[in-house]
């Protein structure tokens, strides 16, 4: 009888040990929830959208270490959730807009006066989101990430097409964030006035899906 007890005792504990080493987020809950996380799953076809984060910015800059560049203080993307399996796992999106409000926007490069455009070209994108947080931006097969900004100086508008084979993110469910630091583009076409490499910065918040902060499980 003491024998069997025991061996009954070790398997509770074996089966307590196993369950405790299964992650929170298998759970049965989707990647992508809405809410609170864990909670509701985001259906496919939902529109997720998100403005950059109270009191930042958005920038592009000539090096990753300088401050010369373009300044935006409004942006904002939209996608739509094309896939959204059970955590720990990947979900998919297609980014449809990614916009720049050009009246926000301001540049200290030398003999530039301002800002006339920025503009986020070959949409759709592909994102996908793992479940640590990472986002990955990909554009169609056989295309280009690309953003054409269009700078006022003194001899007129100038032309600059800023070009990257994709963009990783992370997202934070503190805050309900995204956020790309120093992603590198290079310039593919434009004149002198144009820098060589443009280093993209910025976080959206809140993701929302319907005005419910969308959270990564």
């Amino acid at each position: 009888m003491r024998t069997r007890s025991l061996l009954a005792l070790a398997g509770t504990v074996t089966a307590l040990t196993v369950a405790m080493a299964v992650p929170a987020s298998a759970d049965g809950s989707a990647v992508l929830t809405t809410g609170s996380a864990g909670g509701t799953a985001a259906a496919v076809g939902d529109t997720l959208t998100a403005p950059l984060a109270s009191g930042t910015t958005a920038t592009l800059y000539s090096s990753a270490t300088g401050t010369s560049g373009v300044t935006c203080t409004s942006s904002q993307f939209t996608a739509t959730v094309t896939g959204n399996p059970t955590a720990p796992g990947t979900a998919t999106e297609s980014v449809t807009g990614h916009s720049f409000d050009s009246s926000s926007c301001t540049s200290n490069v030398t003999g530039v006066l301002g800002v006339s455009s920025i503009t986020v070209d070959n949409l759709p994108y592909t994102a996908t989101v793992a479940s640590d947080g990472t986002l990955t931006v990909s554009p169609a097969t056989g295309s280009t990430i690309q953003t054409t900004v269009k700078l006022r100086t003194l001899l007129g508008t100038i032309t600059c097409v800023y070009q990257a084979p994709s963009l990783t993110g992370k997202a934070d469910n503190s805050d309900s964030s995204i956020a790309f630091t120093n992603q590198q583009f290079t310039k593919s076409s434009g004149s002198s006035l144009c820098f060589a490499n443009g280093y993209f910065t910025a976080r959206y918040a809140p993701v929302t899906d319907a005005g419910a902060r969308v959270y990564v499980n």
